[in-house]
């Protein structure tokens, strides 16, 4: 069940009136009444956690703050060809997926729990809970274009990106009217060839810009890579959630 108050909204029909509201959904029941993918069905006595990995660098760094909280697999698998590698002793499976697909693998509940770039996680969308920033792959959401760069207001700003919904929600906040050219690589192109006035991508060092005669023209979101969980799983795995969300907290104190 989800749910929660709606005085803000009562009060707007009878002035000082409260409201309570909830909703079943009965799409999350079929799914947790429905049998086990054949991958979860070994050791179906226990509570397992299945964890989706990012493949690459922040899969690496994000299995090695794991390991180091004590869930280190049974099998390295960076030298393996297998997608799933396990620790039953510890009770957790990991997914190897595409970084964009994490998000979609917790929210739809193939996986309980994943680690994926604030970045990803706002661009998809995905209802899930963002439980801990770690604080890993750490760069900037910005605006940038050619140095001498000034808005013309009187027209719409022409903004190329690969991160559309972020782009369009953030020049909504401002009331900036603007058109969007979706692009999926070589973003920094765009400005130079005259295609586009800005673009909206992920800033690390900056060197690539400074290369192109680009800058940085405004920063407006930190990016650093997120634990997040299935809403279903947090209710019904909460003590191993919980455990596991501490390990990783005290690895990263270390």
């Amino acid at each position: 069940m989800k749910g929660g108050r709606y005085d803000l909204l009562a009060q707007r029909f009878t002035p000082g009136a409260c409201a309570l509201g909830f909703a079943l959904y009965l799409d999350e029941l079929e799914r947790l009444s429905a049998p086990l993918p054949p991958v979860q069905q070994q050791g179906t006595e226990r509570q397992w956690l299945n964890i989706a990995l990012p493949k690459g660098r922040l899969g690496d760094k994000a299995y090695g703050l794991l390991a180091a909280a004590g869930y280190e697999a049974n099998e390295n698998y960076n030298e393996t060809r297998k997608l799933v590698v396990e620790n039953p002793e510890a009770g957790v499976r990991y997914f190897l997926v595409k970084p964009s697909d994490v998000a979609i693998y917790v929210e739809h509940g193939a996986a309980d729990i994943g680690i994926v770039g604030k970045d990803i996680l706002t661009e998809s969308g995905a209802d899930v809970y963002e439980l801990l920033d770690t604080g890993m792959g750490k760069c900037r959401m910005c605006v940038a274009g050619p140095r001498n760069f000034v808005d013309d207001e009187s027209r719409a700003l022409r903004v190329a990106t690969k991160f559309v919904n972020i782009a369009r929600a953030h020049y909504e906040s401002i009331g900036r009217d603007i058109d969007i050219i979706k692009l999926n690589g070589s973003i920094e192109l765009a400005p130079i060839l005259g295609l586009s006035d800005v673009i909206v991508d992920i800033v690390e060092t900056g060197t690539t810009l400074k290369e192109n005669n680009l800058a940085v023209l405004e920063e407006f979101m930190p990016i650093s890579a997120r634990f997040i969980a299935n809403k279903a799983s947090y209710k019904f795995k909460y003590a191993q959630l919980t455990e596991l969300l501490n390990k990783m907290k005290e690895a990263l104190a270390k």
